[in-house]
């Protein structure tokens, strides 16, 4: 029972931590293009396919 509500636990910490990330990436994605950023919104996009968050 602890090792099942632990696990759930560390499940659903990973989960947020990859939401957060995705917001982020989001964020800085739609910065760059506000400002036409070209080379930066290529990184943000290799960064995104890096983490599986597109």
């Amino acid at each position: 029972m602890m090792n099942k509500n632990r696990q759930e636990i560390v499940t659903q910490a990973a989960s947020a931590h990859q939401e957060s990330l995705r917001k982020s990436l989001q964020h800085r994605l739609e910065v760059a293009r506000a400002q036409g950023n070209e080379s930066l919104i290529r990184q943000l996009e290799k960064e995104a396919a890096y983490l599986h968050l597109q």
